[in-house]
């Protein structure tokens, strides 16, 4: 074989492994530079996102939150933001729709609790994202998703510079209300915990001018009037499973379990693992009993678990798509810390990757 022609085969394979390598290299880098969830790179997103911000009026510290966005919005050139606020009437699901149908990138809730609801529920389906500007005395999701809580400015950078998240939302029904309460067919939303019994109790006692002044410690301190209620008699049906009946302190079902004081209620609970977290809280022996609770509850969040049979404070879990829960008399029930009234009996289900969040890169 002439030399020439041996040169060009040897110069023709290196330049076909040389092309071969340089797409292998540029499709990893393409891989890893792409978000887990798929959605939210900066190549895909408006370089000049239009922001509206649904704000809660009758909160004080929104004031402030609407000052920062009307800001960093000018400061960094971007459209004028859009504010839409909530009423008596319309807690934020209306705005939200709203928001989305004037062409909004991105839809942020400034507000508490309630407010966070309410604006879920209207971007359900939308495929627009949420983001947040904690400013209640919970903000339960805020704290699961690791938001800054406390600077507006700091939950802002998350809203545009963050990673869309698609997380999973439950859902309530009360089925069955005691006589004496008006029945009610709504299928209530919840991102954090819905629950019956001892937390939901709680909620509905807390002070609201106390919740004001002391925030999340207003709910411990309506807690302590009911440490010595009666045990609810419970049946608990998950998924397909045979019932299962118990005397129980409270009975909750969770997305995640992040709440305020550091508390972990449900370690294993993620937000967008497809299913719910049951929970079934038990306590005996007065004081003794909720004493050592609260031990099971602060070791399991740090990882360690108490194998013991014989607990007179106990937190035991299962995992489901759907559960029915049924209770004597009717007690109270509450989602993400709103009271739905007493209830004899919820049924309660998972939307799997419903809503898209933004949340810390």
């Amino acid at each position: 074989m002439p030399w020439e022609l041996t040169v060009g085969i040897v110069a023709l394979v290196v330049g076909l492994t040389a092309l071969v390598v340089a797409l292998v290299v540029l499709r990893r880098s393409r891989h890893a530079a792409a978000p887990s969830s798929g959605r939210g790179t900066p190549t895909d997103r408006p370089q000049r996102p239009q922001l509206a911000v649904v704000v809660n009026p009758s909160k004080e510290s929104t004031q402030q939150a609407m000052e920062t966005v009307r800001r960093v919005a000018g400061e960094a050139a971007l459209p004028a933001p859009r504010f839409y606020e909530t009423t008596v009437d319309d807690p934020g699901t209306g705005q939200a729709r709203a928001a989305v149908r004037d062409g909004a990138d991105i839809v942020v809730a400034a507000g508490g609790d309630g407010t966070v609801r309410a604006v879920a529920e209207g971007m359900l389906g939308s495929e627009v994202p949420m983001g947040i500007i904690p400013a209640g005395t919970g903000n339960l999701l805020a704290r699961n998703l690791d938001l800054p809580l406390t600077d507006p400015k700091d939950a802002l950078a998350v809203v545009l510079g963050g990673i869309d998240r698609s997380i999973d939302v439950g859902r309530v029904r009360v089925t069955e209300r005691p006589p004496d309460e008006e029945p009610d067919d709504t299928d209530h939303l919840f991102l954090v915990i819905a629950g019956l019994g001892f937390d939901a109790a709680m909620v509905a006692d807390a002070d609201d001018q106390l919740k004001a002044k002391m925030g999340w410690v207003a709910y411990f301190l309506a807690g302590a009037r009911h440490l010595h209620g009666r045990r609810m008699a419970t049946r608990i049906t998950v998924d397909d499973e045979e019932p299962v009946e118990a005397r129980l302190r409270s009975i909750m079902v969770g997305n995640c379990g992040r709440l305020p004081g550091g508390i972990n209620l449900l370690p294993d609970a993620t937000l967008d693992d497809g299913v719910l977290d049951v929970a079934a809280i038990d306590t005996r022996g007065g004081l003794a009993g909720w004493a050592q609770l609260f031990g099971e509850v602060v070791a399991q969040g740090m990882g360690v678990q108490n194998d013991m049979r014989a607990k007179i404070g106990r937190i035991d879990h299962v995992k489901a798509r759907r559960a029915t829960i049924r209770v004597e008399d009717g007690e109270q029930a509450q989602v993400d810390g709103e009271v739905l009234g007493k209830a004899v009996q919820i049924e309660t289900w998972v939307e799997p990757g419903a809503l898209v969040v933004r949340a810390p890169a």
